[in-house]
C-alpha cells in the first residue's frame, strides 16, 4: 500500500507496510502510481520496463527522465522499501489468542473535582455516579491484582487519575509507598504517573512528584480566554492565572522532561495552533493539545463542517513548529512525534493502547472497566478488586479489536500509527468498539502527514 501527498513543498511517498518514507522529485512522484502494476508483476526485463516508460509518456516529462524514474522505483521495490507486502495480518490469530497479561492500571483516585470543566467526560469527576475518593484498602487491592495478573512482566504502570487526584493526596502517597514495597519481593518495577489540574499543587507535592512520578500531565487548554471559558471553578472564575506559574515551576523543576501540558480544543477555538504556540511561549517544551470528543449536540462540539479549518490549522501548526525547531526554539508536540526508524512493536501497531486487556481502569470502590472513558457504563463492568475479572467475554471482545477487525482501517495509510483509533470513541459514535470515529480519523491522518513532513524537512537540512 502506497500513500502519496504534498505538504509544505515536499513530495512525500509512504510505503505503509514497511514504514518507509521517501522524499521524491515531481517525476518520480507522478510515475509511481503508473509503475505499480509493473512492480506487482515482478518483471524486470528491458521490454517490460520500456513498455512502462511508454505508458508514462502522457505525463509530459522527457523520455529519459521517465526511464530514470521507473528504474529508481523498481530499485526501491527490490530493496523492500516500496510496494511491500503486508506482514502483519498473519499475526492476528496468535495475537487474539495470546495470554492476557495486565501491565497497567488507571486508578480513579478521586471521583471529585474542584473545577467545573464544560467538556469533562467525567461529569466534574462523578462518572455517571456518586462523588467518591478511593480508600487505601481499595488501591492496595488494585496493586495486588496488578502484580498477580502481570505474569513475568517486570515493568508495571499506574496512573493516578480523576476527577482531581490531588483531592486524595494522602492515599496517592500511601499507594506509591505500597507499590514500592512490592517491587523487590515480586521482582517488579512500578512506573507511576499523575494527571492534575494544578489547583492544589504546592512545593511539598511537587517535591514528591519529582521523586516518584515518571510522568506528570498538567491540564491547561492554552490562551487565558480559551482556558477560562472551558475550565472554570464552580463559581465561574477562571483557573488560568492560578495554575500557569505552578505549571511553569513543574516544567522547570523536571528539566523540561517527563511531563506534558495537555489541552483540549473545541469548536470555540478552531485556531488551536495559537494555543499550542502560546503554551510554547510560556516556556513549555512538552505539549499536547487534542480535539474534544463529546455529544455532537453540545455547542462546543467539533462538527464535520469544521474539518477543512482543522486540517488547515494542523498544516499551519506544523510549519510554525518546524520554523521554531530550525531556530533552536523547538518543542515536542505529542501528535507530531513519530519514530520512523523503529516505532511501536507489532502488538502496539495492531491494537493500540491495550484497553480491556493489558490496561484497566479502577473506580474508587474497586470496579474494573476497560479504560477511564468506559467508567460508569455498566455494559463494560468487568469485575472488581475483590473477585478479579468476572467478564472474560469483555476481555475477549477487546482482544479482537484491531486494525484488521475494522473494515475502515484496512485501506487506511495511517492504521499502523493510530492502531485503529480509540475504542471508546468508536463506541460512543457507533455503539460498537470495532468501528471508527470518522472525524477523529481525518484529524489523525493529517497529524501523521504533518509529522512526517517535519521529519523530512529536518532531514533535508542536514
Amino acid at each position: 500500500m502506497i500513500h502519496q501527498y504534498k505538504n509544505n513543498g515536499y513530495n512525500i511517498v509512504m510505503d505503509v507496510n514497511s514504514g518507509s518514507v521517501h522524499i521524491v522529485d515531481d517525476v518520480v512522484y507522478d510515475v509511481i502510481p503508473l509503475a505499480e502494476q509493473l512492480v506487482a508483476s515482478n518483471v524486470r526485463d528491458t521490454d517490460t520496463v520500456t513498455a512502462a516508460v511508454e505508458a508514462c509518456q502522457k505525463l509530459d516529462y522527457p523520455h529519459e527522465e521517465i526511464r530514470e524514474a521507473v528504474e529508481e522505483i523498481l530499485q526501491l521495490a527490490q530493496d523492500g522499501t516500496l510496494f511491500t507486502e503486508d506482514i502483519y495480518e498473519k499475526y492476528i490469530d496468535g495475537f487474539k489468542n495470546r495470554e492476557t497479561v495486565v501491565k497497567a492500571l488507571c486508578l480513579h483516585i478521586a471521583h471529585d473535582c474542584n473545577l467545573a470543566c464544560q467538556y469533562c467526560f467525567a461529569e466534574e469527576g462523578e462518572y455517571h455516579g456518586r462523588r467518591a475518593l478511593m480508600s487505601f484498602e481499595v488501591g492496595k487491592k488494585a496493586l495486588d491484582f496488578l502484580v498477580k495478573s502481570s505474569g513475568s512482566r517486570i515493568n508495571l504502570e499506574v496512573d493516578f487519575f480523576g476527577g482531581e487526584p490531588l483531592m486524595n493526596w494522602q492515599v496517592v502517597k500511601d499507594l506509591v509507598a505500597y507499590g514500592r514495597s512490592l517491587e523487590e519481593p515480586y521482582h517488579k518495577k512500578f512506573r507511576f504517573t499523575l494527571t492534575t489540574n494544578g489547583v492544589l499543587l504546592n512545593d511539598e507535592i511537587l517535591e514528591f512528584l519529582n521523586q516518584e512520578m515518571s510522568n506528570v500531565v498538567l491540564s491547561i487548554d492554552g490562551r487565558r480566554e480559551v482556558h477560562d471559558r472551558m475550565r472554570p471553578f464552580r463559581n465561574g472564575r477562571g483557573s488560568y492565572d492560578l495554575i500557569v506559574p505552578k505549571f511553569q515551576k513543574v516544567a522547570e523543576s523536571r528539566n523540561q522532561n517527563n511531563y506534558y501540558v495537555r489541552g483540549t480544543y473545541t469548536h470555540n477555538n478552531l485556531d488551536f495552533a495559537a494555543d499550542v504556540t502560546h503554551l510554547a511561549d510560556l516556556g513549555f517544551e512538552q505539549i499536547s493539545v487534542e480535539p474534544v470528543v463529546t455529544d455532537p449536540k453540545e455547542p462546543y462540539a467539533l462538527q464535520p463542517e469544521d474539518l477543512p479549518a482543522l486540517l488547515a490549522e494542523y498544516d499551519k501548526l506544523a510549519k510554525e513548529l518546524l520554523e521554531r525547531q530550525k531556530a533552536g526554539r523547538g518543542v515536542n508536540f505529542f501528535h507530531f512525534m513519530i519514530d520512523l526508524s523503529g516505532g511501536p512493536c507489532v502488538a502496539k501497531r495492531l491494537s493500540g493502547c491495550g484497553s480491556g486487556t493489558e490496561y484497566l481502569a479502577v473506580t474508587p470502590w474497586g470496579d474494573f472497566y476497560p479504560c477511564h472513558q468506559f467508567v460508569g457504563n455498566e455494559k463494560f463492568l468487568m469485575g472488581n478488586v475483590d473477585e478479579g475479572i468476572l467478564r472474560p467475554d469483555i476481555v475477549d471482545e477487546f482482544k479482537c479489536c484491531n486494525v484488521y477487525a475494522k473494515e475502515k482501517c484496512r485501506s487506511c495509510f495511517a492504521k499502523f500509527y493510530c492502531s485503529g483509533g480509540c475504542a471508546a470513541n468508536s463506541y460512543n459514535c457507533h455503539g460498537r468498539i470495532d468501528d471508527v470515529y470518522e472525524l477523529g480519523c481525518e484529524l489523525q491522518k493529517k497529524r501523521v502527514e504533518c509529522a512526517i513532513m517535519i521529519k523530512a524537512a529536518l532531514a533535508d537540512e542536514e
